[in-house]
């Protein structure tokens, strides 16, 4: 229980003490962030502080994970350390996207392969209650993986918004683990969260270091690990105890609505568009808070306190509401509160338009 506890303190420790030699060593080899039409910031930043939340957490989860308790920690690290590798070598030299989805590909078959880490069936959603074929489980929960870790690479646009989302989402992950008694998941969880609120101390505006594909690729494998064990584990425990969920693969979309939905939003929105989903632009939900005219700052707090709002609808409603109610409800909510920023933002644009002198 207490190795919980020592898992974040560690990971914290480890991080905050290694981001200021991290940030000296960029600032000596010129290893920086260069602003361009699509950045948020202005000014050169280090971009190299998921190499701090990797050495702070992998430390961490190392050292205080019962030996026992190892087997399939194992071959989570070893996704951890693919995914580490690939991103260090893209924020120091950028690499080709196809080369980046190869290595995640590889990361998340490791870990789908080799632990009980997929989706085996889903739980009454859309209908389906009994357990998937091997064949269909496979490349369900690889595809799932991969969606997630790219999720997060995705919503790392503005100071301080992925980390926070990822103490948000792992946080609450780890302390369903925890309730749970599932001490290898949680210190997984701790150790993230640790290492992330560290890293954070150096993130908020003005960012004195990004966190870069390295941290934003493990953070998003982090939680893919967990929200699948969550959903796995819930549904294995007896009817009646206290911590287990009904509707929990709507939960578990509820815990990680704001980069799902955003990513989900922004692919739609480019295939509609004519272009290429991968082409990158400023259509994402951070780009339209910041160009409506919030800061940095103020753009983050307001989607993790929409993400926050998220959680507490599922779990508040997942004992009520039926399954597809409930996704009902969330996608909802969602696309109107995306429709009406956009509509905002049109309107602020008209506004500046309108006021430009002739």
């Amino acid at each position: 229980m207490f190795s919980v506890i020592f898992a974040f303190v560690t990971a914290f420790i480890v991080t905050y003490f290694a981001i200021p030699s991290i940030i000296n060593i960029a600032e000596k080899k010129n290893l920086f962030d260069v602003p361009n039409q699509r950045s948020s910031h202005t000014r050169k930043t280090p971009s190299l502080g998921g190499i701090g939340i990797f050495a702070g957490a992998i430390f961490s989860i190392v050292f205080w994970t019962p030996f026992q308790a190892f087997g399939s920690l194992q071959f989570i690290l070893c996704g951890f350390i693919i995914l580490f590798l690939v991103g260090a070598k893209d924020d120091v030299l950028p690499m080709d996207p196809y080369k980046k989805m190869i290595a995640q590909f590889l990361a998340a078959a490791i870990i789908v392969f080799k632990t009980e880490v997929r989706i085996s069936s889903l739980y009454g959603l859309f209908g389906v209650t009994a357990p998937m074929p091997e064949w269909l489980v496979i490349p369900i929960s690889i595809f799932t993986v991969l969606v997630i870790i790219n999720a997060f690479n995705l919503i790392d646009g503005i100071d301080g918004l992925a980390g926070s989302l990822g103490v948000i989402i792992c946080g609450t992950l780890g302390c369903w683990f925890f309730v749970a008694g599932n001490w290898d998941l949680a210190t997984v969880a701790f150790a993230t969260v640790g290492a992330i609120v560290a890293f954070l101390r150096y993130n908020f505006s003005p960012a004195k270091i990004f966190m870069g594909d390295t941290g934003s690729l493990m953070i998003g494998l982090a939680s893919a690990v967990l929200v699948l064990s969550f959903i796995e584990l819930n549904s294995k425990l007896p009817v009646g105890t206290p911590y287990k969920l009904n509707d929990v693969p709507v939960v578990g979309i509820g815990i990680m609505i704001i980069p799902l939905f955003d990513t989900l939003r922004v692919f739609i929105t480019r295939i509609i568009r004519g272009n290429s989903p991968f082409k990158a632009d400023r259509r994402h939900i951070h780009h339209l808070l910041i160009d409506y005219g919030f800061s940095h700052m103020k753009a983050t707090g307001i989607l993790v306190s929409v993400n926050v709002f998220f959680i507490t609808i599922v779990l508040g409603l997942q004992d009520v509401l039926d399954i597809h109610l409930l996704l009902l409800l969330v996608i909802l909510i969602a696309t109107g509160l995306t429709y009406f920023l956009h509509k905002a933002n049109l309107e602020k644009k008209q506004q500046r338009d309108n006021d430009k002198p002739a």
